[in-house]
């Protein structure tokens, strides 16, 4: 059984969604709290040791994604929105599960499903589809969770299973995910795999220049160190 709180800071609106879990799927999700702040839940969540937060996205007058940053990254994190559909599908296509007020009764029976699941509840949804330009990421990074702009990203290189993603902030977090994943996922008209160890976001690329044995320096704006464009990806990217 999982122990969950649920952050809204409508008190009709937890009541309602409690209700529901708890008359259809009591057996699975056990409420043990509710709030309606990030203070108040951020609290709840260690004093209640809760491993699920249905977390409305706006709370008056703060942004529910603040709790991210002050929870475990262990725990399990469904939004409830009332966002539009565009930004619906970027939190889908992200593998990160979300309710769409007012929440449906059989869309909160398959994210109860999905908390069920082994591992990484968040993570192991349905293959996920390939990512626009313009979404967003929901995203392990070092020790804590957070979102980040693919647009913003402008090179992820190799680190065993891991991946260094490197933004145009000039900040670099070390993510758990590997260059096989970030190539089926990423927009293929805006990235490219320049070497075995590197991909890069063409959007950012200031210029290029030959180095030596048929392959390349590229320079990214922002950042004086340049990547390693290899002869066999350059051909790639040529055709």
């Amino acid at each position: 059984m999982r122990t969950a709180i649920i952050v809204d800071d409508e008190r009709l609106a937890r009541r309602e969604l409690r209700a529901m879990l708890e008359e259809s799927h009591g057996a699975a999700v056990r409420v043990v709290g509710e709030a309606d702040s990030v203070r108040a839940a951020a609290e709840l969540v260690r004093t209640c040791d809760a491993d699920v937060v249905f977390l409305d996205v706006q709370l008056g007058g703060e942004s529910g994604l603040e709790l991210l940053t002050l929870i475990d990254p262990s725990v399990a994190v469904v939004f409830v929105t009332a966002f539009d559909q565009y930004a619906v599908r970027a939190f889908e296509v992200n593998a990160l599960d979300y309710l769409l007020k007012p929440v449906a009764p059989a869309r909160l029976t398959r994210a109860v499903e999905r908390l069920g699941m082994p591992n990484d509840p968040i993570a192991a949804q349905a293959v996920a589809a390939r990512l626009d330009y313009h979404d967003r990421l929901f995203l392990r990074l070092d020790d804590r969770v957070g979102f980040v702009k693919v647009a913003d990203i402008t090179a992820i290189v190799s680190d065993g299973d891991y991946s260094i993603v490197r933004l145009a902030t000039g900040r670099t977090h070390r993510a758990r995910k590997s260059l096989r994943d970030w190539l089926a996922r990423l927009p293929e008209n805006a990235f490219a795999r320049v070497h075995r160890s590197t991909i890069v976001n063409l959007e950012h690329v200031d210029r290029v220049e030959e180095w030596s044995h048929s392959s390349y320096h590229l320079y990214l704006r922002g950042s004086a160190e340049p990547v390693t464009m290899s002869r066999r990806y350059a051909g790639q990217l040529k055709r």
